[in-house]
């Protein structure tokens, strides 16, 4: 049996695609998570051999749990699966140690072979997407990600400095390299825009 935790902030997606791998007669569901941090609990717990996880959760992404999971060298392998048709989010996916990138409008037999696919040690990736993933390059450090993201959820700039134990001028040093190299007007359209690319 393919052992299987499910991570999904809405609970009928979660319903949803839990119902579907258990259909199959080799995948067992042996957890649910509503967020990533108790994601990575149950993983830690159970050990399962993949982990179905959506990008945006609350209190830790998917792409944080696929990090924290290689990070602990646990057995598990990470399957993202989400709205996000962008190659940013895959790059950034493949780069924290996800083996697969599935769309949520994929035909739903594709979950159970990925799940299968990616157990067995191979990935699973959209092949357009893929290309587009390596078509143009995240520009942003990691701290400036981290800083827009904050000032893109309207925080300010003594907020984040407080929050991440840094001066204000260091945050609006970040802020001013981010808005640079994407060429934006200000703190909110270059949010905009690095979340459109997926570099969020």
């Amino acid at each position: 049996m393919i052992r299987v935790v499910v991570a999904e902030d809405q609970a009928m997606v979660l319903g949803a695609l839990a119902a579907l791998l258990e259909i199959e007669t080799d995948i067992e569901v042996v957890g649910r998570a509503h967020d990533g941090e108790d994601a990575l609990a149950i993983c830690r717990v159970q050990k399962p051999d993949v982990v179905l996880t959506d990008i945006e959760m609350p209190r830790r992404t998917g792409l944080e749990l696929a990090a924290a999971i290689k990070r602990e060298g646990l057995p598990t392998r990470v399957i993202i699966l989400t709205t996000f048709a962008r190659g940013g989010y895959l790059r950034r996916a493949l780069e924290a140690g996800a083996s697969g990138y599935l769309l949520k409008d994929s035909p739903a037999e594709q979950l159970a072979n990925a799940v299968r696919r990616v157990k067995a040690g191979g990935r699973v990736v959209d092949p357009e997407l893929a290309a587009e993933a390596w078509s143009e390059p995240d520009p942003l450090t990691d701290r400036e990600r981290q800083v827009l993201r904050m000032a893109g959820e309207g925080q300010t700039s003594a907020d984040i400095a407080a929050e991440l134990h840094l001066s204000e001028g260091t945050v609006r040093n970040y802020l001013s390299e981010a808005i640079s190299k994407l060429g934006a007007a200000n703190r909110v359209e270059a949010a905009r825009i690095a979340r459109e690319k997926g570099w969020l």
